[in-house]
């Protein structure tokens, strides 16, 4: 770890095989030391020790080996989205066939152990994420007909017009509070598009990152709530998730 200025940022990496996991931490190190980050970063034999010796919500980052011994690294991450814990999940695997599996816990990326570059690979994949973090702190603040509040956009679940009237279920604490302001459904498309979110309704406009799966004519969240998409946007919508998917 070295001691500079900025946010802690902790990383796990859960692997079997000690090879891959010094050598892992070791690429991590070497990328986090160029852009000077202060960071911690634990490592664990098994998704169990994990799962069991930790809060799995104290990291940002966790790096899951799919095919280690005992709880594999698809269902360490099932274990985590269960208690909904939004980190970002780095699957490392031998194999590239688990990719459909990883979209439904959202994995950021897929690293192969034995890739022409894993190396390379870890700085294109941290640079992502850094990225991304820099778009979950974009913040606004609206005049909500509740008081004027600062929201985060990455706490937008989505946004849904109602006569006149555009209500926001943002996340706070693990909840879902409901903010209603007047304005055009529009005029919100065209700020929030640059932050990930898609109207998948002319009522409806959703954060990309918060949708676990676009299926026939309806997107499911990660709280399993549905909204349906008309036909003439459907392929639309599932076009801008597939690219959502393969950008992080």
């Amino acid at each position: 770890m070295r001691k500079r200025g900025g946010h802690m940022m902790k990383i796990a990496i859960c692997d079997d095989e000690k090879e891959f996991r010094d050598l892992i931490r070791v690429y991590i190190e070497d990328y986090l030391n160029t852009k000077d980050i202060l960071y911690t970063i634990d490592t664990f034999i098994s998704g169990e020790k994990f799962l069991n010796e930790t809060f799995p919500s104290e990291y940002s980052i966790i790096f899951l080996d799919i095919n280690m011994e005992g709880m594999d690294g698809i269902t360490t991450a099932k274990k985590i989205r269960e208690r909904g814990i939004n980190s970002y999940i780095v699957f490392v695997t031998a194999y590239i066939d688990y990719s459909l599996e990883g979209y439904k816990v959202g994995a950021v990326r897929y690293l192969l152990k034995n890739g022409y570059n894993l190396q390379v690979a870890m700085e294109e994949c941290l640079d992502a994420i850094l990225e991304k973090k820099r778009e979950n702190n974009a913040r606004k603040k609206f005049p909500f007909k509740e008081g004027q509040t600062e929201v985060l956009f990455a706490q937008i679940l989505y946004i849904e017009s109602k006569l006149h009237k555009l209500e926001f279920h943002i996340l706070e604490n693990e909840k879902i509070r409901i903010y209603t302001m007047y304005g055009t459904m529009n005029e919100l498309e065209e700020e929030l598009e640059l932050y990930h979110f898609v109207r998948v309704h002319q009522s409806y406009l959703v954060n990309l990152q918060y949708i676990r799966q676009v299926s026939r004519y309806k997107v499911t969240l990660y709280d399993d709530e549905t909204i349906s998409i008309p036909k003439a946007r459907y392929k639309e919508v599932q076009a801008v998730f597939v690219a959502y998917k393969g950008e992080i």
